[in-house]
């Protein structure tokens, strides 16, 4: 069994995309099929209203997967709040082809928004606000080779680019103060982190429920190895000091990776991973190899500065093999 997770990097139809779908198939897709994969994890799939339809649909998904493999898989989309279909932007899909049986979006239901009062806003702020997630995080459970159901937790954290603080900005990336900027940075790191405090409390539910659970958190979580939301989602036995703990540990797979090779993201020409695979212990036992597919990756900065509309995505596909059973 494989299991991929990929950023495709705001997947959308014109007239909002800039980028014929066509272009973006003619590079998308080739990852796709080259990765193989049983399950897979996606991020940044936009949705379209469409004509007729009461509800916003994944067009430009369909058409990336037509005539593939993955266009007959099971398929699971993280919704915003119950009963409200799609976002516009930004969702999470899970592609399995085995049946899924159970879906759900987890978003505040384990950790309630941030109240938070800014200190820098111009006019100043009277009140604390409720600072949200950007999206929710997405959970299957499949019926996938193995003693018990898989479940793969697909997630996609809040970017290290500053929030927007009220009066602090002339333009997307332009700041008025040197303060605004660094209370909007930290801001950001604040919603990453308590996101992936809320994935791990979701990941303990699990464990206490079966302690030999085959859990598997995939996506990209714009952070790095032994960066805060990583240590929160490991729960390593040297942060907890508990060796009875240990066994709650989530395994970050991406360490079986030689450092020359791990890096899912080039950022200013320095590789960075950022896009990532964990696992339980008792799913780790079957992990017998782990690739990043980065032969092809492009700087991201310099390419959003001076490609014309590109067509491929800056991140790399991570993809693990699973053996069925070990004895």
């Amino acid at each position: 069994m494989r299991i991929a997770t990929f950023n495709l990097e705001s997947l959308d139809l014109p007239p909002r995309a800039n980028r014929p779908i066509e272009a973006r198939i003619e590079m998308l897709r080739p990852e796709l099929l080259r990765a193989r994969a049983d399950i897979l994890c996606l991020q940044e799939v936009n949705a379209q209203h469409i004509a007729g339809e009461p509800h916003r649909v994944l067009a430009a998904l369909d058409r990336l997967l037509d005539g593939t493999l993955y266009a007959t898989y099971a398929r699971a989309v993280s919704e915003m709040a119950p009963g409200l279909g799609v976002a516009d932007v930004h969702n999470l899909v899970t592609l399995s082809r085995y049946p899924i049986l159970e879906r759900r979006s987890v978003r505040h239901d384990l950790v309630p928004p941030l109240r938070y009062r800014s200190l820098t806003a111009r006019p100043p702020a009277t009140g604390d606000d409720a600072i949200g997630f950007d999206r929710p995080v997405l959970l299957t459970r499949i019926d996938a080779p193995g003693e018990s159901p898989l479940t793969v937790v697909n997630c996609h954290f809040r970017a290290p680019l500053a929030s927007a603080i009220p009066g602090q900005k002339r333009a997307p990336f332009v700041w008025e103060t040197v303060a605004g900027w660094a209370e909007g940075f930290a801001l950001s790191a604040m919603r990453r982190n308590a996101q992936a405090l809320e994935v791990r409390l979701l990941v303990d539910s699990l464990l206490d429920a079966d302690p030999h659970a085959d859990i598997l958190i995939a996506g990209d979580l714009n952070a790095e190895d032994y960066d805060t939301p990583l240590r929160i989602l490991q729960g390593a036995e040297q942060d907890t000091g508990n060796g009875a703990l240990a066994a709650r540990a989530l395994v970050l797979l991406d360490r079986a990776i030689p450092s020359d090779r791990r890096y899912s993201v080039i950022h200013q020409g320095r590789p960075q991973m950022l896009d990532h695979i964990l696992a339980s212990r008792s799913l780790y036992a079957r992990v017998s190899s782990i690739e990043v597919h980065n032969e092809a990756l492009a700087d991201e900065a310099v390419g959003f500065a001076r490609v014309d509309r590109p067509t491929g995505s800056y991140h790399a596909l991570v993809v693990i093999d699973v053996v069925d059973n070990v004895s």
